[in-house]
C-alpha cells in the first residue's frame, strides 16, 4: 500500500483556534494515517521523520469543504436576472425557463463543469437538491431516474463527491393547487409514487450516497410529509427540506394549516437529528426552539439569499440555541464557500450592527465537518487520522491574502485563491487548474445550450 505524504505550510487541525505551521499528514488508500505538526519536533530525541518524498503545499492547508445545498442547473441564470426588479416569485419564472430546456444529455454537461467549478473552489462534497426528474411535460424517461443518474456521473467526472438529495415535489402551492407548466417536471403524482421510484435508484458509485428531501410546505401536502420522512429514516438518510425562506411561505401556510412550517414539518415527523433545514431565514422564536430541541440542522446559502433579496436569518441566535449550521450555494449566484462563511458573520454584522459573532473555528467547521456530516459524510471535513483524506490548499500570497495571518483566511481568501485540492486521496486540482475539465470553456458551451440569450 503505498503511502503519500504531504508536507502543509499550515493546516487547520481539529479544535485548534487557528492554523498548525509545518504540519506533515500521510494519507494511504484514501484516508489520513497521520497527521505530524513538525514545529519543534526535530533533533535526535524528535522521534520524527522528514520525508524527501512529501509534497509540499505552500499556504494554507484546509479540510475538504462540503456544499451541503446545490441546484446545479440554476447556475446557467448566473448575470441573465440582474437587470430589473423582482424578487424571488419573478426570478423563479426564469429559472423555470431553464429547467424546461435540459435533458439528460444537456444536464450531464452543466452539471459536471458546475461540479468540476465547485471543486476549483475547494468543494470535496455537494448536496444536490434534485427534483427535476421527469421530461418536459412530466412524462417518465425510459429510466425515471436517469436525470440522478446524470448528476452521478457528472460529479464522478468532476472528481468531487455528491449526496443526491432526491425530492419530493408534488404541488405548487400550500393549499395543493397542481403542478403546472415546467413544475410537471418534478412531480411523481404522490409520495408513494416518489418513495417508489426513489427507491428504485440504488447507484454503487463510492462517490455517491442517496437521501431525500421535501421541497417545501409548498409543494409536498401535509397528510403526505410522513411518507418521504419514514423513507429517509428506515435507510438513515440525509432528509433536508427548504424552510420558511419567504415571509409569503410562512403566512400561506397559517393560512391553511395554522402553524409555522417549522410546526407542521414537526407534527408530520420531518425534523430530526438527520434532517437539515435551508434557509430557514424566517424562524419565529418558537421554531428556533422546535429545531433545536429535534437536533434539526440548518444550511445557510447567504449568497443566494441576498441574490433574490429573501432575507438575513438569525445565525447567531440559532448557533445559540444549539443548532448546528453548514453551508451552501444553493442557486450558485456565486460558488465560493469562503464567502458563504464569512457572509455568516458580515450579514449577521447587518443585522444587529454588532461585529464579532462567529469564530475563524465556527465558520471552518460550518464550512467542512459540520455541512459533510449534514451530507451523510461524517468521517470527512476534518484533517485527522482515520478521516477521508480531503485536502484544500489556499495561496496566502495572493493580492488578497498577501499580509493576511493564516487565521484570517476566511476573511480574505476568495475560491480563485484555491491552489490544490485532494479528494479521498486523489489529486483533483493542481496550481489552480481541474486536472480533467476545462471549466470555463465547458461551462460556457454547457449553459449556451440550454439559455435562451
Amino acid at each position: 500500500m503505498t503511502t503519500t505524504r504531504w508536507l502543509a505550510e499550515y493546516a487547520w487541525l481539529p479544535e485548534h483556534a487557528e492554523p498548525t505551521p509545518d504540519v506533515l499528514i500521510e494519507v494511504e488508500d484514501g484516508r489520513i494515517t497521520a497527521v505530524t505538526p513538525l514545529l519543534g519536533a526535530h533533533g535526535p530525541d524528535a522521534g520524527v521523520e522528514v520525508y524527501a518524498d512529501s509534497v509540499a503545499l505552500p499556504g494554507l492547508t484546509l479540510p475538504g469543504l462540503a456544499n451541503v445545498h446545490s441546484h446545479a442547473f440554476h447556475r446557467a441564470l448566473r448575470g441573465r436576472t440582474h437587470g430589473g426588479r423582482g424578487d424571488f416569485w419573478t426570478w423563479r419564472d426564469q429559472m423555470y425557463g431553464v429547467a424546461d430546456r435540459l435533458d439528460p444529455d444537456t444536464y450531464l454537461a452543466l452539471a459536471r463543469a458546475v461540479y468540476a467549478e465547485m471543486a476549483l473552489a475547494g468543494v470535496t462534497c455537494v448536496g444536490e437538491f434534485h427534483y427535476l426528474h421527469h421530461r418536459p411535460g412530466g412524462g417518465a424517461y425510459d429510466d425515471p431516474n436517469e436525470m440522478g443518474a446524470a448528476l452521478v456521473e457528472a460529479a464522478a467526472h468532476a472528481g468531487i463527491r455528491l449526496t443526491l438529495l432526491d425530492t419530493c415535489y408534488l404541488t405548487s402551492t400550500v393549499d395543493g393547487q397542481a403542478l403546472t407548466g415546467p413544475q410537471r417536471r418534478f412531480g411523481d403524482g404522490d409520495a408513494t409514487r416518489w418513495a417508489q421510484r426513489a427507491e428504485a435508484f440504488q447507484p454503487t458509485d463510492s462517490h455517491v450516497r442517496v437521501g431525500a428531501a421535501v421541497h417545501s410546505v409548498r409543494a409536498v401536502p401535509a397528510d403526505q410529509l410522513s411518507t418521504v420522512a419514514e423513507w429517509a429514516g428506515q435507510r438513515q438518510a440525509p432528509l433536508h427540506v427548504h424552510l420558511s425562506e419567504q415571509p409569503a411561505e410562512n403566512d400561506e401556510c397559517r393560512a391553511v394549516h395554522g402553524r409555522s412550517p417549522t410546526g407542521l414539518l414537526a407534527e408530520h415527523g420531518v425534523l430530526g437529528p438527520n434532517t437539515t433545514a435551508v434557509h430557514t431565514t424566517h424562524p419565529t422564536s418558537a421554531d428556533l426552539t422546535v429545531l433545536a430541541d429535534s437536533g434539526t440542522g440548518v444550511c445557510l446559502c447567504p449568497t443566494t439569499e441576498r441574490d433574490l433579496a429573501d432575507g438575513i436569518g438569525p445565525a447567531r441566535l440559532m448557533a445559540d440555541a444549539g443548532i448546528r449550521l453548514s453551508l451552501g450555494s444553493d442557486s450558485h449566484a456565486v460558488v465560493d464557500l469562503f464567502e458563504e462563511a464569512r457572509a455568516v458573520e458580515l450579514d449577521e454584522r447587518l443585522r444587529t450592527r454588532r461585529r464579532g459573532h462567529f469564530t475563524p473555528v465556527d465558520l471552518v467547521t460550518a464550512a467542512g465537518s459540520a455541512g459533510h456530516a449534514a451530507l451523510g459524510w461524517a468521517d470527512a471535513g476534518r484533517i485527522a487520522v482515520g478521516e477521508r483524506a480531503d485536502l484544500v490548499t489556499v495561496r496566502l500570497d495572493s493580492a488578497r491574502t498577501a499580509g493576511v495571518p493564516p487565521v484570517g483566511a476566511f476573511f480574505a481568501a476568495s475560491a480563485a485563491d484555491v491552489t490544490q485540492v485532494v479528494v479521498d486521496g486523489r489529486l483533483v486540482v493542481a496550481e489552480g487548474r481541474h486536472l480533467r475539465v476545462d471549466v470555463a470553456a465547458e461551462l460556457s458551451a454547457a449553459i449556451e445550450a440550454v439559455t435562451l440569450s
